[in-house]
Protein backbone atom coordinates (compact mmCIF):
# COMPACT_ATOMS: atom_id res chain seq x y z
CA UNK A 1 0.00 0.00 0.00
CA UNK A 2 1.16 3.54 -0.69
CA UNK A 3 1.98 5.94 2.13
CA UNK A 4 0.10 9.22 2.18
CA UNK A 5 1.83 12.50 2.90
CA UNK A 6 -0.11 12.65 6.17
CA UNK A 7 1.19 9.23 7.27
CA UNK A 8 4.81 9.75 6.22
CA UNK A 9 5.92 11.46 9.48
CA UNK A 10 4.36 8.62 11.48
CA UNK A 11 6.12 6.03 9.32
CA UNK A 12 9.52 7.69 9.73
CA UNK A 13 8.97 8.00 13.49
CA UNK A 14 8.07 4.30 13.74
CA UNK A 15 11.18 3.32 11.79
CA UNK A 16 13.42 5.38 14.06
CA UNK A 17 11.86 4.00 17.24
CA UNK A 18 12.03 0.37 16.12
CA UNK A 19 15.63 0.74 14.95
CA UNK A 20 16.49 2.00 18.45
CA UNK A 21 14.66 -0.92 20.06
CA UNK A 22 11.73 1.12 21.33
CA UNK A 23 8.35 -0.52 20.90
CA UNK A 24 5.61 1.80 19.67
CA UNK A 25 1.99 0.69 20.18
CA UNK A 26 1.04 -2.10 17.80
CA UNK A 27 -1.94 -0.21 16.45
CA UNK A 28 0.37 2.49 15.11
CA UNK A 29 2.41 -0.06 13.15
CA UNK A 30 -0.69 -1.95 12.05
CA UNK A 31 -1.97 1.23 10.40
CA UNK A 32 0.28 0.28 7.47
CA UNK A 33 -1.48 -3.06 6.96
CA UNK A 34 -4.71 -3.50 4.98
CA UNK A 35 -7.75 -2.98 7.19
CA UNK A 36 -8.80 -6.63 7.29
CA UNK A 37 -5.30 -7.56 8.50
CA UNK A 38 -5.27 -4.87 11.17
CA UNK A 39 -8.43 -6.29 12.68
CA UNK A 40 -6.85 -9.70 13.34
CA UNK A 41 -3.39 -8.46 14.35
CA UNK A 42 -3.86 -9.10 18.07
CA UNK A 43 -4.54 -12.79 17.47
CA UNK A 44 -2.45 -13.68 14.45
CA UNK A 45 0.60 -11.39 14.10
CA UNK A 46 3.66 -11.18 16.36
CA UNK A 47 3.48 -8.17 18.74
CA UNK A 48 6.15 -5.52 18.28
CA UNK A 49 7.63 -6.08 21.75
CA UNK A 50 8.09 -9.77 20.96
CA UNK A 51 9.79 -9.06 17.63
CA UNK A 52 12.09 -6.56 19.32
CA UNK A 53 13.11 -9.07 21.98
CA UNK A 54 13.76 -11.68 19.30
CA UNK A 55 15.84 -9.15 17.36
CA UNK A 56 17.86 -8.44 20.51
CA UNK A 57 18.68 -12.12 20.83
CA UNK A 58 19.57 -12.33 17.14
CA UNK A 59 22.02 -9.47 17.61
CA UNK A 60 23.53 -11.05 20.71
CA UNK A 61 24.27 -14.28 18.87
CA UNK A 62 25.16 -12.55 15.61
CA UNK A 63 22.55 -14.44 13.63
CA UNK A 64 22.47 -13.29 10.02
CA UNK A 65 19.67 -15.33 8.40
CA UNK A 66 16.22 -16.16 9.80
CA UNK A 67 13.31 -18.21 8.44
CA UNK A 68 9.82 -17.34 9.69
CA UNK A 69 7.56 -20.37 9.23
CA UNK A 70 4.03 -19.03 8.87
CA UNK A 71 5.00 -15.42 8.24
CA UNK A 72 1.47 -14.08 7.80
CA UNK A 73 1.34 -10.38 6.97
CA UNK A 74 5.09 -10.02 7.53
CA UNK A 75 5.01 -8.10 10.80
CA UNK A 76 7.67 -10.15 12.63
CA UNK A 77 10.09 -10.10 9.70
CA UNK A 78 9.74 -6.36 9.10
CA UNK A 79 10.09 -5.31 12.75
CA UNK A 80 12.97 -7.70 13.43
CA UNK A 81 14.74 -6.60 10.24
CA UNK A 82 14.51 -2.96 11.32
CA UNK A 83 15.89 -3.82 14.75
CA UNK A 84 18.73 -6.11 13.60
CA UNK A 85 21.14 -6.66 10.74
CA UNK A 86 19.74 -10.09 9.86
CA UNK A 87 18.11 -11.09 6.59
CA UNK A 88 14.75 -12.85 6.69
CA UNK A 89 12.73 -15.32 4.65
CA UNK A 90 9.04 -15.90 5.28
CA UNK A 91 6.90 -18.90 4.33
CA UNK A 92 3.13 -18.35 4.11
CA UNK A 93 0.33 -20.30 2.41
CA UNK A 94 -2.14 -17.44 1.76
CA UNK A 95 -1.28 -15.37 -1.35
CA UNK A 96 -2.99 -12.17 -0.09
CA UNK A 97 -0.85 -12.27 3.06
CA UNK A 98 2.31 -12.73 1.00
CA UNK A 99 1.39 -9.73 -1.13
CA UNK A 100 0.67 -7.65 1.98
CA UNK A 101 3.95 -8.75 3.58
CA UNK A 102 5.96 -7.74 0.53
CA UNK A 103 4.23 -4.36 0.46
CA UNK A 104 4.89 -3.89 4.20
CA UNK A 105 8.59 -4.61 3.71
CA UNK A 106 8.75 -2.05 0.90
CA UNK A 107 6.89 0.53 3.00
CA UNK A 108 9.37 0.18 5.88
CA UNK A 109 12.43 0.10 3.63
CA UNK A 110 13.64 -3.43 4.38
CA UNK A 111 12.56 -5.27 1.22
CA UNK A 112 16.23 -5.80 0.32
CA UNK A 113 16.63 -8.07 3.38
CA UNK A 114 13.33 -9.96 3.33
CA UNK A 115 11.89 -12.51 0.90
CA UNK A 116 8.40 -13.96 1.24
CA UNK A 117 7.42 -17.21 -0.49
CA UNK A 118 3.91 -18.59 -0.92
CA UNK A 119 3.12 -22.26 -0.36
CA UNK A 120 2.29 -24.92 2.17
CA UNK A 121 5.03 -25.86 4.60
CA UNK A 122 7.36 -28.60 3.38
CA UNK A 123 10.44 -29.31 5.44
CA UNK A 124 12.28 -30.68 2.40
CA UNK A 125 12.32 -27.34 0.56
CA UNK A 126 12.79 -24.64 3.20
CA UNK A 127 15.47 -21.96 2.71
CA UNK A 128 18.70 -22.51 4.61
CA UNK A 129 18.85 -20.23 7.65
CA UNK A 130 20.83 -19.89 10.85
CA UNK A 131 17.63 -19.44 12.88
CA UNK A 132 13.98 -20.49 12.62
CA UNK A 133 11.06 -18.54 14.08
CA UNK A 134 7.65 -20.04 14.81
CA UNK A 135 4.63 -18.25 16.27
CA UNK A 136 2.37 -21.27 16.73
CA UNK A 137 1.98 -21.33 12.93
CA UNK A 138 -0.36 -24.32 12.69
CA UNK A 139 -2.71 -23.59 15.58
CA UNK A 140 -5.31 -22.12 13.25
CA UNK A 141 -6.08 -25.67 12.12
CA UNK A 142 -7.59 -26.29 15.56
CA UNK A 143 -9.61 -23.08 15.86
CA UNK A 144 -13.31 -23.00 15.25
CA UNK A 145 -14.44 -21.21 12.12
CA UNK A 146 -14.79 -17.99 14.07
CA UNK A 147 -11.08 -18.05 14.94
CA UNK A 148 -9.81 -18.69 11.42
CA UNK A 149 -8.72 -15.95 9.05
CA UNK A 150 -10.85 -17.22 6.16
CA UNK A 151 -11.94 -20.41 4.43
CA UNK A 152 -9.61 -20.03 1.43
CA UNK A 153 -7.12 -22.70 2.54
CA UNK A 154 -7.62 -26.22 3.82
CA UNK A 155 -7.41 -26.46 7.60
CA UNK A 156 -7.91 -29.60 9.67
CA UNK A 157 -6.64 -31.59 12.60
CA UNK A 158 -4.95 -33.91 10.13
CA UNK A 159 -3.06 -31.06 8.54
CA UNK A 160 -2.10 -29.74 11.97
CA UNK A 161 -0.54 -33.06 12.96
CA UNK A 162 1.19 -33.36 9.57
CA UNK A 163 2.76 -29.90 9.73
CA UNK A 164 3.85 -30.17 13.37
CA UNK A 165 5.50 -33.51 12.60
CA UNK A 166 7.23 -31.93 9.58
CA UNK A 167 8.70 -29.17 11.78
CA UNK A 168 9.96 -31.76 14.25
CA UNK A 169 11.66 -33.60 11.38
CA UNK A 170 13.15 -30.31 10.19
CA UNK A 171 14.53 -29.57 13.65
CA UNK A 172 16.15 -32.99 13.70
CA UNK A 173 17.66 -32.46 10.25
CA UNK A 174 19.14 -28.95 10.54
CA UNK A 175 22.86 -28.71 11.32
CA UNK A 176 24.35 -28.17 14.74
CA UNK A 177 24.45 -24.55 15.75
CA UNK A 178 21.00 -23.75 14.32
CA UNK A 179 18.83 -21.52 16.51
CA UNK A 180 15.10 -22.00 17.01
CA UNK A 181 12.80 -19.32 18.42
CA UNK A 182 9.21 -20.07 19.38
CA UNK A 183 6.50 -17.70 20.55
CA UNK A 184 3.57 -19.52 22.15
CA UNK A 185 5.17 -22.76 20.95
CA UNK A 186 4.56 -24.52 17.65
CA UNK A 187 2.41 -27.45 18.74
CA UNK A 188 5.25 -29.95 18.98
CA UNK A 189 8.39 -30.50 21.00
CA UNK A 190 11.88 -29.22 20.36
CA UNK A 191 13.86 -32.46 19.95
CA UNK A 192 16.61 -33.68 22.25
CA UNK A 193 19.93 -32.17 21.30
CA UNK A 194 18.80 -28.57 21.70
CA UNK A 195 19.79 -26.30 24.56
CA UNK A 196 17.41 -23.62 25.85
CA UNK A 197 19.51 -20.45 25.89
CA UNK A 198 16.97 -17.64 26.22
CA UNK A 199 13.42 -17.37 27.58
CA UNK A 200 11.15 -14.40 28.26
CA UNK A 201 8.04 -15.11 30.30
CA UNK A 202 7.09 -11.44 30.75
CA UNK A 203 5.57 -11.10 27.28
CA UNK A 204 1.91 -11.97 26.59
CA UNK A 205 3.11 -15.50 25.68
CA UNK A 206 6.44 -17.22 26.25
CA UNK A 207 9.24 -16.42 23.81
CA UNK A 208 12.03 -19.00 23.89
CA UNK A 209 15.26 -19.56 21.99
CA UNK A 210 17.11 -22.86 21.60
CA UNK A 211 20.38 -23.77 19.92
CA UNK A 212 21.12 -27.18 18.47
CA UNK A 213 24.23 -28.58 20.07
CA UNK A 214 27.23 -29.32 17.91
CA UNK A 215 29.76 -30.07 20.62
CA UNK A 216 30.95 -26.47 20.93
CA UNK A 217 29.77 -24.09 23.66
CA UNK A 218 28.34 -20.77 22.51
CA UNK A 219 27.88 -17.57 24.44
CA UNK A 220 26.23 -14.33 23.42
CA UNK A 221 28.41 -12.11 21.19
CA UNK A 222 30.80 -15.01 20.50
CA UNK A 223 32.23 -14.72 17.01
Amino acid sequence: MGVSAADLPLLLDLIRKIQKGHGPPDYMFDRFLPLEMRLVSGQHWTPIDVALRAAQWLREYRVKTVLDIGSGAGKFCVVAALASEASFAGMEHRPPLVRAARALARTFGVADRIEFACGEFDETSVPIAEALYLFNPFGENLYGREGQLDNHVHLSGTRYRRDVAAVERLLNAVPGGTFVMTYNGFGGRVPAGYELIRVDRELPNVLAMWRKRNGLPLTANQA
